[in-house]
């Protein structure tokens, strides 16, 4: 068995629950290297997670040859540049959600990957979760008949501290390229068809990122979709999916870490709960998802068209709001 040597772009927080405690738990992988700006916060970071190599250089760490996989935790606005910059240098990467600042970016990025032959997976850790694919599985089988109308919310109180990333217009910031990317794609993967978006309005905060956001989409098979994110002060903390079918309907609390405890109601003629056990985290899932396709014994469920076309909408739902964007 090939271990796989995992180097980390950004000493990012994001890696302290997306990456780090995975790879600890599995056999198949170890994180080798991290890369920061800042020399030595590369090396607090190092020393704080048992990392044996640290890089000042962005570059340097993609194109050392004893990487087999970059992780890409930088900010929107360095992913498109460096992922396209790792996968020249001839590393497979998992890159951040979002995926790029745009669909244009995302593009450029999907076209390097498909000349390199290389995989580029996006880390929509919800997506590999055997929670998700139970929905998606009633979905597909029609538990709840053709589908009406399908929304997804994600909302979350951010504070705007020790500069966050998610209040800087030009880092890639904003309540629905952080949070709404996420329900953005549920809905996508869930229909199974691209939305048209319909309607769309933001709250902007004072940096000039949304605060707030809500789209509606219509669906190619009539189903109307809604969209709703914040990450506004007063913002209820909720993460839920509703499927309302001719035949019944879906309520998914909580799909997006439902490792952290999770509900799902399916209505028919009667009324029935599941909760799918799983002993490993999404992430954990995500991590032999992305093992299994270096592995060359599964193909990637994210990436590629999906990630062009989850940008697609996001841009789309931003013109629609009337939102100007770097």
């Amino acid at each position: 068995m090939t271990l796989i040597r995992i180097g980390i772009l950004g000493a990012a927080k994001v890696a302290e629950y997306a990456l780090i405690p995975p790879v600890a738990n599995n056999d198949r992988a170890i994180i080798f290297a991290v890369a920061s700006r800042s020399g030595e916060r590369a090396q607090a970071y190092a020393q704080k997670h048992s990392i044996p190599t640290i890089s000042d250089d962005y570059k340097a760490l993609v194109e050392r040859e004893d990487i087999d996989l970059v992780y890409n935790a930088l900010p929107p606005s360095e992913h498109a540049a460096m992922s396209i910059a790792a996968l020249r240098a001839g590393k497979p990467v998992l890159c951040e959600k979002p995926f790029a600042m745009n669909a244009k970016e995302a593009r450029k990025m999907v076209s390097v990957a498909q000349d390199t032959g290389l995989p580029l997976i996006e880390a929509f850790h919800y997506r590999f979760h055997p929670a998700f694919s139970f929905i998606l599985d009633e979905v597909r089988n029609g538990k709840i008949g053709t589908v009406q109308s399908i929304s997804g919310r994600l909302t979350g109180p951010l504070p705007n501290v020790d500069g966050e990333v998610r209040y800087i217009p030009e880092l890639g910031g904003g309540a629905l390229m952080d949070l709404g990317c996420y329900p953005v794609h549920l809905l996508r993967t869930l229909m199974g068809t691209e939305p048209t978006v319909t309607e769309a309005k933001a709250v902007m905060s004072e940096s000039g990122v949304d605060l707030s956001f809500e789209g509606h989409l219509g669906f190619p098979c009539g189903a109307r979709g809604k969209v709703v994110c914040s990450m506004a002060l007063d913002a209820k903390l909720e993460a839920r999916l509703e499927i309302v079918g001719e035949a019944g309907q879906i309520d998914f609390v909580n799909p997006l870490a439902p490792h952290m405890g999770h509900k799902i109601t399916i209505t028919t003629e009667e009324e029935k709960h599941y909760k799918i056990a799983k002993d490993k985290t999404t992430y954990a899932c995500q991590l032999d998802h992305v093992l299994d396709v270096l592995a060359g014994t599964a193909q990637p469920l994210t990436g590629g068209g999906d990630a062009i076309a989850n940008m697609t909408v996001i841009d789309n739902l931003y013109v629609a709001a009337g939102v100007k964007r770097l």
